[in-house]
């Protein structure tokens, strides 16, 4: 049964209300309500999908995030046991309870918020290009530079303000606030991995006069910036602060730029 367009637009705008919430309450209080980094993360992947659903039929959704949540999770999952692809990471009970007692199970969610939000990022910017015939590796390679620069953003505010991983040391002397670089390596080729197999359900196949451009996945990717930010400048970690401020200012320059090409 096919979901009417007015309860769709319904479920969206009652995700992102309760999205926006969360996040103020992030934002002023970050230390008053345990377990809100878990509900964010959740509200966060829901309203991925919500908005995502507006634009392509659900079963084709739900089959791109639920691949997502499978290969990022048990990409994560094969770290903890091997240290690979990201290399020894050590899950904490701040993120939720685990999965086979290895991955939390805010981690696959947060892989589907991250692909969704990136993806959506890079078809703003790459909106003027989006009729050449190399539109598709574009995107898939500008989706997959997005997510790996989120994931720096994420990590110093995940380990050291939020405490919801812990990074051991490896062999690499090259690290960010602790976190080796195998990991952004591994973020990549998994990303990659991943949106090989989820784009063919994510094109749209219907005929149709083509959408105007959807800056919802633009203001969660920022809001997400704003929130590691915020955290990087209580936790006094200004090189973390500068280099949040710069992806996301590029990001969103060319992200609107581009919408508006």
């Amino acid at each position: 049964m096919q979901m009417s367009d007015n309860l769709r637009l319904r479920i969206f705008w009652t995700l992102n209300t309760l999205l926006a919430l969360a996040f103020a309450v992030e934002i002023f209080s970050p230390r008053g309500f345990p377990g809100l980094d878990a509900i964010l993360i959740l509200l966060a992947t829901l309203a991925g999908i919500a908005a995502l659903n507006r634009q392509l039929p659900l079963q084709n959704v739900l089959t791109a995030a639920l691949v997502t949540a499978l290969i990022g999770g048990a990409a994560h999952g094969f770290s903890v046991k091997t240290s690979l692809p990201f290399g020894p990471v050590d899950f904490t009970s701040t993120a939720g309870e685990k999965i086979f007692d290895a991955v939390p199970w805010t981690i696959p969610l947060l892989w589907i918020a991250v692909v969704f939000n990136s993806r959506g990022t890079a078809r703003l910017v790459l909106r003027p290009w989006r009729k050449t015939k190399v539109y598709g590796y574009w995107l898939i390679a500008l989706t997959t530079l997005l997510a790996v620069a989120f994931d720096f953003a994420l990590e110093p505010w995940a380990w050291h303000v939020k405490h919801l991983w812990l990074w051991q040391p490896t062999r690499l002397a090259i690290n960010w606030y602790g976190t080796s670089a195998m990991n952004f390596l591994g973020w990549s080729c998994v990303t990659l991995l991943l949106l090989l197999f989820i784009t063919p359900s994510l094109i749209r196949k219907q005929p149709g006069p083509s959408a105007g451009p959807d800056y919802h996945p633009l203001f969660c990717w920022l809001g997400a910036l704003l929130l590691f930010a915020v955290g990087a400048a209580e936790g006094k970690m200004w090189p973390a602060l500068a280099v949040d401020a710069v992806i996301a200012t590029l990001a969103g320059f060319f992200a609107v730029r581009g919408a508006k090409w």
